[in-house]
Order: structure tokens, then C-alpha cells, then sequence
């Protein structure tokens, strides 16, 4: 995946251009309608160790990854991605968990079949704004990359 040259473009490009998908499966995934922003958190473990015949300097081996994306938006009561998503937010164990696609701007896509969705607002706000849905997107697993064709 070549982050500066999507879609054959160079440069930059709008946060927009992203899409994500979830549902109960891959097949019966939807776009979530309503959704602002989004961040992405990659958490990587690195065993480190400083062994003699290195002369004090130290190696290193990256051990784990995982990947946290947080959408916020607003609740959109009747769209598939977001009642499905909100539909989340009482569950526990494997019921919190579906298949969840982030598609890049050149057209690549990652995704898992079981990833976890912890809601973290769901018709929240100020008495005059409109209800939010914000959740984050949790990696269960390693993904599956699919680069853009």
C-alpha cells in the first residue's frame, strides 16, 4: 500500500475518503451513516534486551500488535451500520463482537470477521445537540489485508 499515491493520485487527501463497514458478517456489511471522525490507535509490543556481545547496545523484537479505531458521529435511528452499532451497546462477550472493514482511499482494505465494538456513547449530548454515537472498533485478532486491485 503506497499511502502517497492513492487511487493514482499524489499528495494529500480528504479523511473523508475513508469508509468503513460493519454487520453481522462481511456479506450483510454496511456503511455507517452519520460518522464524523476517526482516529486510529496502533498499540505494538517490543521486547527489548541487552545482551554482552552487543557491548551494551540493546536489540529489540516487536513481539504483539493491535489497532483501536474510534468513529464518532451522530445516531441515525433506521440506517443499517448505525442501528447495528448501536444495537452493541448492552452486549457482552462474543455478542459485542462483528465484522468490521476499513477501506483506505486507494482502495485496500483491512479487516476482521470478529472484532470488538465497545460503544461508548449512544443518544448522549446537550439537550440541544443531536444524539451522538461514538464507539471504537477494537482488533480481535489479525487481520486480513486486502490490497486495492
Amino acid at each position: 500500500m503506497n499511502l502517497q499515491k492513492f487511487a493514482g493520485k499524489t499528495n494529500v487527501f480528504p479523511v473523508l475518503d475513508n469508509k468503513f463497514k460493519v454487520g453481522k458478517t462481511k456479506e450483510s456489511a454496511t456503511t455507517i451513516a452519520d460518522m464524523e471522525t476517526f482516529s486510529v490507535e496502533f498499540s505494538n509490543g517490543v521486547e527489548t534486551w541487552t545482551p554482552m556481545d552487543q557491548e551494551g547496545w540493546q536489540r529489540a523484537l516487536m513481539t504483539a500488535k493491535a489497532v483501536t479505531i474510534t468513529l464518532s458521529g451522530k445516531r441515525n435511528i433506521g440506517d443499517t451500520g448505525n442501528d447495528y452499532i448501536a444495537g452493541k451497546q448492552f452486549s457482552n462477550g462474543h455478542d459485542a463482537e462483528g465484522y468490521f472493514e476499513w477501506e483506505f482511499p486507494d482502495g485496500t482494505t483491512v479487516s476482521w470477521d470478529a472484532a470488538v465494538f465497545d460503544v461508548k456513547n449512544c443518544g448522549g449530548g446537550d439537550s440541544t445537540n443531536v444524539a451522538a454515537l461514538e464507539f471504537d472498533a477494537i482488533s480481535n485478532g489479525k487481520p486480513t489485508v486486502t490490497p486495492a486491485v
